[in-house]
């Protein structure tokens, strides 16, 4: 008597990440909690959470500033050259995996400084671990100094100074932390100096402030780049300068999710940013704390709100677009995404 197998499933396969750039990712925002217990029993510190569950249990945000908190209360675990370095190999590590190659990372060195740590420790600890991760990990890199927009403009300026001797490995300067009622206004002198010394301009704006943030971010900063800035759908006016400008966003979706920017990934704006012709990328932001690196995100948005792979596609050659990138790396990468295999 014949016998029947019992018949399998097709399953569809994952699809290998697409090669793309990343814009928007605060280096002490990828601390996973494992490190992090790894080096608090490394400086002899201890955390006010006492295990691994406990830690991630605390992740639950109901704002920016709830997520700052837990932010800034980890980074004492971050105390030598060693810890910095770590922290940006496990970045790059994971950050390969997920299809990047060239990416442009925030840091924040008045977090740091304000705690006893060196601008120069930080500095080189992350430099031990960038300055050889394009041969070790195929990702290029630059290194973006953000501004605490919480802190005086005063010693916003005093730390530009301060990193001058660091300024072979610093491209950028940058704005971020707590936006609601610190606009980019204050900082107009110290990115006016910036500038000055050779330094490209971004800054966090209309994520939880308003689309007049921008507006300052973009007429007074002189920003290239806007990091988030989905509220600019505010003002039509101001969208559409960002789309005749083609202005770049650092997107963060399941960031804007985590932070209660909107309320769930169905909401998000990103296809209307996209509709109205704005040059809009995708960035993992906070990735530790928000869910998911780069590459989850895209994934989000292809499962979630039902993006397809011509318009993932898109998002990832706009991120070498609105790189900072030299033209023959921006050539290379955008082949690399265009012979990419479709699923």
């Amino acid at each position: 008597m014949a016998t029947h197998q019992p018949r399998t499933r097709k399953t569809r396969p994952v699809p290998t990440p697409l090669p793309k750039a990343e814009l928007h990712l605060h280096i002490e925002g990828t601390l996973e909690p494992e490190l992090a217990f790894t080096l608090a029993e490394r400086n002899d510190i201890t955390l006010p959470h006492p295990t691994i569950d406990a830690l991630r249990a605390a992740y639950s945000f109901t704002d920016l500033q709830s997520f700052l908190n837990l932010y800034y209360e980890l980074m004492a675990v971050l105390r030598t050259e060693a810890d910095f370095t770590d922290l940006a190999e496990a970045y790059l590590t994971r950050a390969a995996a997920q299809g990047v190659r060239h990416a442009e990372i925030f840091f924040d060195p008045q977090a740091h400084t304000s705690r006893g740590v060196s601008l120069d420790t930080v500095v080189n600890g992350l430099g031990a671990a960038l300055d050889t991760s394009l041969e070790r990990h195929g990702i290029s890199t630059h290194l973006i100094l953000c501004f605490l927009r919480d802190r005086p403009a005063t010693e916003a300026l005093a730390t530009l100074h301060a990193a001058r001797p660091h300024l072979h490995r610093i491209s950028t300067v940058g704005l971020d932390s707590a936006e609601l009622g610190h606009p980019p206004e204050k900082f107009t002198h110290v990115f006016d100096t910036a500038r000055a010394l050779g330094l490209r301009c971004v800054a966090h704006a209309g994520e939880e402030g308003p689309a007049s943030y921008i507006w300052q971010a973009l007429n007074l900063l002189k920003v290239e780049r806007v990091d988030h800035g989905i509220r600019c759908l505010e003002d039509p006016e101001l969208t559409a300068h960002l789309a005749a400008t083609q202005t770049p966003l650092t997107v963060c979706p399941l960031s804007n999710v985590r932070l209660r920017a909107v309320n769930t990934l169905a909401d998000h704006p990103l296809p209307a940013l996209m509709d109205a012709g704005l040059l809009v990328t995708v960035n993992s932001d906070d990735p530790a704390y928000f869910g998911g690196y780069v590459h989850d995100n895209y994934e989000a948005l292809r499962h979630r709100l039902g993006l397809d792979e011509t318009t993932l596609r898109q998002l990832a050659r706009n991120s070498f677009t609105a790189a900072f990138l030299d033209p023959r790396r921006r050539d290379e990468l955008i082949a690399q995404l265009d012979a990419h295999p479709t699923p």
